[in-house]
């Protein structure tokens, strides 16, 4: 059986396109552990390059670290919490439907034949929209209505 080869951090570093002030700080958060050190230089199993990646592609979903954080057991198994998928993938379905109707308005006002923007009724709503974003923004705001 092949023993499996640690990695320093400069090599985890390249490897996996991260600063090593940013694997310093997983490893501070809990995220992630050195097997020890090698002179002054943290030492990881090779395995750590997946476990990076894992962290990756949570982070790109819009988990925080410390969601992140409780989808590693102690032991360092992933343990997915189903539900919690489940409500990051509706969220993300609401900042998508956002998103297409701002775009879809933005479209709109760069086509529009008014002249002046400011006398398009589409455009209109949508700066009446615009000025009351913060206070419905937690109450779901629409521009596609």
């Amino acid at each position: 059986m092949e023993k499996l080869k640690n990695l320093d951090i400069g090599e985890v570093s390249k490897k996996s396109g991260l600063p090593t002030s940013t694997i310093r700080y997983y490893e501070e958060k809990g995220l992630i552990k050195s097997t020890g050190r090698n002179g002054l230089r943290r030492q990881f199993s090779s395995n750590i390059l997946e476990r990076l990646s894992l962290i990756a592609l949570a982070r790109y979903a819009g988990f925080s670290l410390d969601e992140i954080s409780r989808m590693f057991s102690p032991n360092g198994s992933l343990k997915i919490d189903r539900e919690q998928l489940l409500e990051k993938a509706n969220e993300l379905n609401q900042t998508i439907k956002k998103i297409k109707a701002m775009r879809d308005g933005l479209i709109h006002v760069a086509n529009c034949p008014e002249l002046d923007q400011l006398n398009c009724p589409k455009f209109k709503k949508l700066i009446k929209k615009a000025g009351g974003l913060k206070k419905r923004e937690k109450s779901g705001l629409r521009f596609d209505s």
